[in-house]
């Protein structure tokens, strides 16, 4: 039972990350090559927004600095809230429904299997639009449907799954998938740029058009996320006891699965493989928030946005003026934090 008191501070810190993720935006759209002060970035952000830009002048502000900052920055964070938020809420609720702190859509081989798919898509010339979604999308939510599918069965032992043959499972499911991208690679290696590309992850280039065909669904995917938290922190006593309390455990983790998945696959289908953010960012926030998913849930989606687009500032600025893929850098953060975990698993044994 959360008093009113628990629920004044957990008010207190959704609040605040949202505060910190607004100011962020902001922020990261201020740093590029371009110098273009903090607060003409919020005067120009302003202007174009209804009511504000009645109040708001930018006369004093050029012409290409209002570009930069409204067409190529903005979206690019803006993509980088939504793919951060989508990648840190699925790994919040499948760290919760297996019981398994170390469960995520790229160690569980789902972000593989979406980029397989995507893959298969590109060089197949299968990119034509149904219903305003690509079918890059649709081959990556397969991909990944059938990714965590396969890998769910294989480490499944009677009705327990055990945190370390998940994730054998995983890696071994996650590598055969990325052998098979290596294959198309060496066999259509004309699209091996684009295929090296849904390995690696990038949010470079891609304008308002991925920031308006997430926000949707991606958005509505999070709340819908948030509907099972109360379920999520009764199967934290086990699944036999949850399901003395009334849940229905198999049909919350099938829904779960599946809605953790179509997350994930969107987001693989605009940036590629982008790693680790959804193993990282629940820790930190359950270390802030504790293991309620009704707090956990949305405070990791706030701050996987958060995470998401600072990595990806160090990614665009670091060798400025090349970039590095995003998901360098999300690995450079994970990989050991990933061996941390491992060894901590180890001694809990």
């Amino acid at each position: 039972m959360i008093n009113d008191r628990d629920k004044f501070s957990h008010r207190s810190i959704i609040f605040l990350l949202l505060l910190i993720l607004i100011f962020s935006v902001g922020l990261f759209a201020t740093i590029g090559t371009a110098d273009v002060s903090v607060l003409d970035t919020f005067r120009i952000i302003g202007s174009k927004l209804p009511i504000l830009n009645r109040h708001i002048e930018t006369s004093h502000i050029l012409d290409s600095y209002k570009t930069i900052i409204w067409s190529i920055r903005l979206p690019r964070v803006l993509l980088g809230v939504l793919v951060g938020a989508s990648l840190s809420t699925a790994g919040a609720a499948f760290q919760g429904m297996l019981r398994n702190p170390m469960a995520d859509p790229y160690v569980l081989g789902i972000s593989s299997g979406a980029a397989l798919g995507a893959s298969i898509s590109i060089v197949f010339n299968l990119d034509i639009s149904i219903l305003g979604f690509s079918t890059i999308s649709l081959f990556a939510f397969i991909g990944g449907l059938v990714s965590v599918f396969v890998v769910y069965n294989m480490a499944r032992i009677k009705r327990k799954v055990p945190v370390t043959t998940l994730l054998l499972s995983g890696v071994a499911v996650g590598q055969f998938l990325t052998a098979i991208m290596s294959f198309l690679m060496v066999i259509y290696s004309k699209d091996m740029n684009k295929i090296i590309y849904w390995t690696l992850g990038s949010l470079s280039g891609k304008g308002w058009e991925p920031v308006i065909k997430l926000f949707i669904p991606i958005t509505l995917s999070i709340i819908v996320m948030n509907f099972f938290a109360r379920d999520l922190n009764i199967m934290l006593t086990g699944e036999e006891s949850a399901h003395s309390l009334g849940v229905e455990v198999e049909k919350t983790k099938t829904c779960i699965l599946i809605l953790g998945t179509f997350m994930t696959s969107m987001v693989v289908s605009i940036s590629g493989m982008i790693g680790f953010v959804g193993l990282i960012i629940p820790h930190i926030v359950r270390i802030i928030v504790g293991p309620d998913h009704r707090i956990l849930l949305p405070s990791s989606a706030l701050m996987g946005g958060i995470f998401m687009i600072f990595t990806d500032t160090i990614a665009r600025t670091i060798v400025s003026p090349m970039e590095i893929p995003v998901g360098i850098i999300t690995a450079l953060f994970g990989g050991p934090f990933f061996i941390y975990l491992l060894r901590k698993s180890k001694k809990s044994i």
